[in-house]
């Protein structure tokens, strides 16, 4: 799966102000369930905050991908935020995160989460990939770096 199947352009947002990692995962929780009526933007907070109680998903260098499996879902979706200001995420580093990008999959999507969790890893491990997504002017640039990444086109 791509990560160009799970994202769409209206679950990206530009420069949110959010001071929390609690309201950080809200935005995205609200942004994943505005697009599919059968998924419930509390039960996405919910499954995301229980997954941030077993560790933290921040990854470190201002990225945080927090995930949940869930019922309800035929499909895995994921949104995208970059914050106006880097918030505490308890990431390992100890450094503030900007860049988050929640996935939600069915609960039998056992290998692909793994999976789509690696590629997500993969991509922002890239330095100069994260730059790019600091230095986008707005949710349109950014969507289109993340679903234009893994052609090649958002590689440096």
């Amino acid at each position: 799966m791509k990560i160009a199947d799970l994202i769409t352009p209206d679950r990206v947002a530009c420069d949110v102000d959010v001071t929390s990692k609690k309201r950080g995962l809200e935005v995205l929780s609200d942004l994943v369930a505005a697009s599919d009526p059968a998924l419930s933007a509390q039960t996405i907070f919910d499954k995301l905050i229980n997954r941030e109680k077993l560790g933290s998903t921040g990854l470190g260098h201002g990225v945080a991908l927090p995930h949940a499996r869930m019922d309800g879902n035929e499909a895995a979706a994921a949104a995208f935020i970059r914050t106006g200001d880097a918030i505490d995420f308890d990431a390992f580093d100890g450094e503030p995160v900007d860049l988050l990008f929640a996935l939600v999959v069915p609960e039998h999507f056992t290998d692909e989460h793994l999976q789509i969790l690696a590629r997500l890893a993969e991509m922002f491990s890239d330095a100069s990939f994260c730059n790019r997504l600091r230095n986008a002017p707005d949710a349109q640039a950014l969507f289109q770096l993340l679903t234009e990444w893994e052609s090649g086109a958002g590689q440096a």
